[in-house]
């Protein structure tokens, strides 16, 4: 494979976001799916697929750099492709030449263990490898095999309403198709999906597609784990005299019976009008009762003139 930098057309000095992105659109422009009539755009691809994984790994990007494995991953030949520097006379190599540590500067600045690089050359204690089975002289170990593609990031804002009663959510990938995402029981702000394959293209197969979930804030409704909580606010004479109203939940409005003399705080239970639950089932809707005073009190403080309340209604508070 070519240098990975110049397959991906970046610098060498290029960011994993500069990485990133050249890839991206690469990948969009290369993927075959798009050029059917390109028979070589599946081979351009797939060079591009494995310069990204290369680059995208911050260890191997740094060997790759340090020139310790070349652009396919694999360990770099120390002696070149030359075989070993010191054997090129006569035949049955009769001229020798001893080696110290300054022969092996410029290897990536670590110090160097010649036993182990001799003894990797020659296939270990056995003299010429490739004569006991070992990795034979000058002979590259067998390539790594075939990468996935990478896993692809999304973001998935959901209505509260929605996210309460699981209602299904169009999606578009970045190949531009859409797909309807069934939501999980018990989801909330921060649940991950994985959808199988759907992220980049690899030569060993496609990623997956990662996806975290957002629910918006609604504008009355607030979420208390499996439960929704509504202040409702009701009228004087409806708090006094009790009466039937319409109250709203996630699925639309129902109607709600509040008892004569019900007071401000007083909190009503809507059953399985909340969040669904892991495992099946949902929690409540908590209506809080707040009883308003009418915005004109002349017609009240009438029909009150006259009228105290002796009730001790502070007496808790100690005053």
């Amino acid at each position: 494979m070519a240098d990975p930098y110049a397959t991906l057309g970046v610098a060498r000095t290029a960011s994993e976001q500069d990485i990133k992105s050249a890839y991206r659109k690469l990948a969009k422009e290369l993927h075959p799916d798009r050029n059917k009539d390109k028979p070589d755009a599946s081979e351009r691809f797939s060079e591009v697929t494995r310069a990204y994984d290369l680059l995208s790994d911050k260890d191997k990007r740094a060997q790759f750099d340090r020139g310790e494995i070349d652009a396919d991953g694999n360990p770099a030949m120390p002696f070149g492709n030359g075989g070993f520097g010191g054997f090129g006379g006569r035949p049955g190599g009769g001229q020798s030449r001893s080696y110290s540590a300054r022969d092996f500067e410029g290897m990536g600045g670590e110090e160097v263990d010649l036993g182990d690089i001799f003894e990797g050359l020659f296939g270990g204690r056995g003299g010429m490898g490739g004569a006991r089975g070992g990795a034979g002289f000058g002979r590259r170990p067998p390539p790594p095999p075939p990468q996935r593609g990478a896993n692809v990031s999304y973001k998935l804002r959901v209505p509260f309403a929605d996210a309460a009663a699981l209602k299904p959510q169009r999606i578009t990938l970045g190949d531009g198709k859409t797909i309807d995402l069934k939501l999980p029981e018990g989801v909330e702000d921060g649940t991950q999906m994985r959808l199988k394959g759907k992220g980049q293209p690899g030569p060993a197969g496609s990623g997956d597609a990662l996806v975290t979930v957002e629910i918006e804030p609604h504008a009355f409704f607030t979420r208390d784990g499996d439960d929704i909580r509504l202040e409702l606010p009701v009228t004087l004479d409806e708090a006094v005299n009790g009466a039937k109203v319409k109250v709203p939940t996630v699925e639309g409005a129902v109607m709600m019976t509040v008892a004569p003399g019900s007071a401000s705080g007083k909190i009503l239970r809507l059953k399985g009008k909340g969040f669904s639950r892991k495992g099946g089932g949902r929690g409540d809707q908590l209506v809080r009762l707040e009883v308003t005073l009418p915005a004109d009190l002349a017609e009240l403080t009438r029909r009150l003139e006259g009228w105290h309340d002796t009730a001790a209604v502070r007496n808790h508070l100690g005053v």
